[in-house]
C-alpha cells in the first residue's frame, strides 16, 4: 500500500516531468537557424560606379527611417560613405544629376547609394518609406546637400 503523502509526491513529480516536457517545446526555447535572404551585396553603386574604399577612423553604423511625400523630389546631395536604402512602401525614383541615369527602387527591394556623386531621390503616387543604413564614421554627417541645396533631412 501506497502511503497517500507518497502518491502526492509521485504525481507532483510526474506533473512536474510532463509541464518540462511541454516547455521543452514552446518554440521560444527552441534552437534553430534564422532563414538569410539577401537583399543587397555589391561593389558599386546604383549609378555603377564602384566604392573605392571605407571612411577611415572609428567605424559608426548609422539607420534611419525616411518617409517622403507622394510626389516629392528630395533636394540634390551626394554622400560621403557607403549606404544602402531599403523600401519599405512606396517606390523611390534615384535621379544622377551628372549623367542623368535614373533607376526604380520598389517596395521590398534594396539598393547601394552612390558616394560623392550628386544625385536625388524622388516619390511615386503614395509616401515612400526607406530604411536607410550608412556606414561612416563620428564626426561625418551622412548626407551633404549640394550646393545651393536644402538638407535632404
Amino acid at each position: 500500500m501506497i502511503c497517500k503523502h507518497r502518491s502526492i509526491g509521485i504525481a507532483a513529480v510526474v506533473t512536474g516531468a510532463a509541464l518540462t516536457a511541454v516547455l521543452a517545446q514552446t518554440p521560444g526555447n527552441s534552437v534553430a537557424s534564422g532563414h538569410r535572404e539577401i537583399l543587397l551585396q555589391t561593389t558599386q553603386s546604383w549609378n555603377g560606379k564602384p566604392y573605392k574604399h571605407y571612411p577611415t577612423g572609428q567605424p559608426q553604423l548609422t539607420t534611419i527611417k525616411l518617409t517622403i511625400a507622394p510626389h516629392t523630389a528630395l533636394p540634390w546631395h551626394t554622400h560621403p560613405s557607403p549606404n544602402v536604402v531599403y523600401v519599405l512602401s512606396g517606390s523611390l525614383t534615384l535621379h544622377d544629376k551628372a549623367s542623368g541615369k535614373t533607376q526604380v527602387v520598389y517596395q521590398g527591394q534594396a539598393v547601394g547609394e552612390s558616394v560623392d556623386d550628386v544625385h536625388r531621390g524622388e516619390s511615386g503616387d503614395e509616401p515612400t518609406v526607406l530604411l536607410i543604413t550608412y556606414a561612416g564614421t563620428p564626426g561625418v554627417p551622412t548626407s551633404v546637400p549640394a550646393k545651393g541645396e536644402k538638407a535632404e533631412y
